[in-house]
């Protein structure tokens, strides 16, 4: 991927982390499989959907790492039907790895597989509430 002119400017020190974000959710958007929802619940909640029919929950699995949520799908050949038994086969049945970056603070609550739907909620809990006091010093 080219690099945005934008974050070449010699005024912009320190953004190469977010060069890096932005790199990365570029390249996940180019991917199209499996299709997906995301949904805001309100209060800082969201509902990732991935359209996975088909798979198990142990073909199925759900990581963070870096900030980022991975979703990964893989497909047991040896269990399935031998290639020539189809007369048309419309259902994917390929593997996949989606990807999406998470802001500072998302947390992941669970993930449920229901009626071939991948339901992964995810939260942004209210940061607390500090008060500082700064003492005031005298000069002298």
């Amino acid at each position: 991927m080219n690099r945005s002119l934008l974050f070449d400017s010699p005024f912009l020190l320190g953004f190469e982390h977010t060069r890096s974000l932005i790199e990365r959710a570029a390249k996940a958007a180019a991917e199209s499989y499996p299709p997906y929802n995301v949904e805001d619940r309100g209060d800082g909640a969201l509902r990732i959907t991935l359209a996975v029919a088909g798979f198990s929950p142990d073909q199925l699995a759900v990581t963070i790492e870096d900030r980022q949520l991975v979703i990964a799908g893989r497909r047991d050949s040896a269990t399935g039907k031998p290639e020539d038994s189809y007369l048309h086969r419309g259902i994917a049945a390929r593997g996949f790895i989606r990807s999406f970056v998470l802001a500072d603070g998302m947390e992941v609550q669970g993930a449920v597989l229901e009626h071939g739907l991948l339901h992964i909620d995810l939260v942004r809990p209210e940061p607390e509430k500090r008060v500082q006091s700064v003492p005031i010093r005298t000069a002298g």
